[in-house]
């Protein structure tokens, strides 16, 4: 959710308004954010004081694990009292509409202020970093790791920063967590022990810190924009543009910014380079310390399924105000019904495929069956789960195997695998959405059966106008692979050959799925492959019988002299030296 900057008080001034509907004893004034599951709206409490209030949307409300999530927010940050965190001040969990209340902070957020006002440098950047250093302290100090910290999440107050949304902050005595926090935050700003499922430490937060004054000293996110997975392979390569970072201050952010936690600098040495920034010293001697990290917050692995139980009425403790509209939004595919963080260029879902590289235990169940049992409103239940990347180069080998010595048969197999895939994905898709805005109807799965048809029909469609592009691209290839070879063995070009055809098949396919329209296919195909082979060790053993059928198709390619068979009932011909085929 993201809180918009109010004309008003702080919640110790008083504020004249006309009568409201009210939840509890607050008055409601006026919503200023809004996400999957909730609504902050501006309230009075009964003393006339401006509080923001966080509701469950009413098909949520009665969800068992919007309400768990809900008090793990206000329990947590009950550990937290800082100036620099907005705190609760009421909370009620167990009534017919859950709220929160919190400190409301009248102040813009700081990507707000960076896009009206431009880059920030000298003296404000150095107070924004030391604010932000100062809040981590303190929640450090706390055992609470904020794990989301990024521009939408720091609310400028006098032009001091204020921290705040701290849903999927992890807990030191909490091992209940589940990879549900992963979408809930900026693909850009999560760190990548967050996006990879790796235990959490303090040096989540310094990544954060780091890559939050990155954008407010540049006016440009660190890892660029674009496809979640394009940005997600910058995060984990640890390549983040620091080009109009000030360079006296760029060493310690691409040091804070490693991919690796054990070699980011610690709260200490941050404090100490910011201050040699401040006195024009650089910043490079204080990095050179081995870092200190030794605080580590295990996360046993859990299911979506495996929930804390139901928390009772919260205490009165600092908690965030969660100001990100897309809080709850899934991430993976389609097209919400709010905006996104990925930076699209307004409120539609990044189209890059899902986070891959997850390990996920034997018996998983289907992406299909993960969708139906997850939670209402809650996150795409793709995110997170094993890519099976292994699996899909084996396909890739058997496929491009199979064009060398079948290649219209291999055409035809690759057209269907990509309609299937593509249905695949606007079919949990489709589901995903309906959960997130609706919530959990008996009538979801008469929905999708009925759906089905209609998902078959775009698949296809979607299939044959994606296939167009990377046709071209592979013919070009097909056809430069045999100039290529002329140009070492001489003679005349032979473009129908298996060489040839194997090379255009392998750029076919790259540009299938990583060109446009690639997303749906790279997504579906994980699907796939997950739901038809569940489990690491199955996955291992189609991955075997894959790569063995690409031996063999090889093999038989190299016996019929690199002569393709374009028909499986056809005999191959035989090429006669000097003869025309």
């Amino acid at each position: 959710m993201r809180t918009e900057a109010i004309e008003g008080s702080e919640s110790g001034d008083r504020t004249s308004v006309t009568e409201g509907p009210r939840v509890g004893p607050y008055r409601l004034i006026q919503q200023i954010g809004e996400g999957g599951m909730g609504v902050v709206h501006l309230a009075l409490d009964p003393h006339g004081r401006a509080v923001a209030l966080k509701l469950l949307r009413p098909h949520i409300a009665h969800d068992k694990d919007a309400r768990t999530r809900l008090a793990r927010e206000v329990d947590v940050l009950g550990r937290i009292r800082d100036a620099r965190v907005a705190a609760v001040i009421d909370a009620d969990l167990d009534g017919e509409r859950p709220y929160l209340v919190t400190r409301y902070v009248p102040g813009p957020a700081l990507d707000d202020v960076v896009k009206e006002h431009g880059p920030i440098v000298g003296t404000p950047l150095l107070s924004l970093g030391r604010g932000l250093a100062e809040a981590l302290d303190a929640i450090h100090a706390a055992d609470v790791i904020h794990r989301d910290l990024k521009p939408g999440n720091v609310l400028m107050l006098d032009g001091d920063p204020v921290l705040i949304d701290f849903g999927i902050a992890h807990v030191a005595d909490d091992v209940r967590i589940t990879l549900t926090g992963l979408v809930m935050g900026t693909p850009g700003y999560l760190s990548p022990e967050v996006v990879e499922g790796a235990p959490v430490t303090e040096a989540t937060d310094w990544w954060g810190w780091a890559a939050t004054l990155a954008f407010a000293a540049s006016g440009a996110p660190p890892f660029g924009r674009g496809p979640m997975d394009v940005v997600l392979n910058r995060v984990s390569r640890g390549e983040p543009d620091l080009t109009g970072v000030d360079p006296r201050l760029a060493p310690l952010l691409q040091a804070a910014l490693s991919p690796e936690p054990r070699q980011r600098p610690d709260s200490g040495e941050v404090v100490e380079a910011l201050e040699r920034y401040a006195t024009g010293r650089p910043v490079t001697a204080v990095l050179s310390a081995p870092p200190r990290h030794t605080q580590v917050l295990e996360q046993r692995p859990t299911s979506q399924w495996d929930r804390p139980p139901v928390a009772q009425r919260g205490p009165v403790g600092p908690v965030a105000l969660p100001v990100d509209r897309d809080e709850y939004a899934p991430v993976s595919g389609g097209r919400p019904a709010g905006p996104v963080r990925t930076g699209s260029d307004g409120p539609a879902w990044d189209d890059g495929s899902e986070l891959v590289g997850a390990e996920e235990p034997e018996g998983e169940p289907s992406d299909w069956q993960a969708a139906w049992e997850g939670d209402a409103g809650g996150p795409d239940p793709r995110i997170g789960r094993a890519g099976r990347t292994g699996t899909l180069l084996a396909l890739l080998a058997a496929l491009v195997a199979g064009a060398a010595a079948f290649p219209v048969v291999a055409a035809v197999v690759a057209v269907l695998w990509s309609w299937a895939a593509r249905t695949a994905d606007r079919s949990v898709t489709s589901l995903v959405l309906r959960r997130h805005t609706k919530g959990r109807r008996r009538s979801d799965v008469p929905f999708a059966v009925a759906a089905s048809p209609w998902h078959l029909v775009l698949g296809l469609v979607a299939t044959l106008v994606s296939a167009i592009l990377p046709a071209v691209v592979g013919v070009c290839a097909v056809f430069s692979a045999a100039l290529a070879i002329v140009a070492v063995t001489g003679g005349s070009p032979e473009p129908a050959r298996s060489g040839p055809i194997a090379v255009g098949a392998f750029v076919t396919a790259l540009m299938a799925w990583w060109g446009p329209g690639g997303a749906g296919l790279r997504r579906g195909s994980r699907s796939i492959v997950r739901g038809t082979s569940p489990g690491p060790r199955t996955g291992k053993v189609v991955a075997v019988l894959l790569l063995v059928a690409a031996a063999g198709l090889a093999v038989w390619s190299l016996e019929a002299a690199g002569v393709p068979q374009w028909w499986p009932v056809q005999q191959p011909s035989v090429l006669v030296p000097g003869a025309r085929t």
